[in-house]
């Protein structure tokens, strides 16, 4: 016997006793036709937690980048860079 979060029931041909299913036919939005809001055990809330943090990374990325090129802006050139360049 499957039994499914919304309280749907039916059976199969399992070789399981009892089966527990967080979506079923009876209450997936794809079957149904309307448009459910399914959170589980935060994961919407771990995802904003995850763009919140790349947001961050990005900016503190882009900082790390700029050091860098104007480190490198300021090293002092070999007479072999000066002459590439010319």
């Amino acid at each position: 016997m499957v039994t499914c979060a919304c309280g749907n029931t039916f059976t199969t041909g399992s070789t399981k006793q009892k089966i527990t299913v967080e979506v079923c036919s009876k209450c997936h939005p794809f079957y149904t036709g309307e448009a459910r809001f399914i959170d589980i055990k935060g994961r919407v809330d771990s995802f904003k937690k995850k763009q919140q943090f790349a947001k961050q990374y990005k900016t503190t990325s882009k900082n790390k980048k700029q050091k860098k090129e104007e480190k490198e802006e300021r090293k002092v050139k070999t007479l072999k860079e000066l002459l590439s360049e010319s």
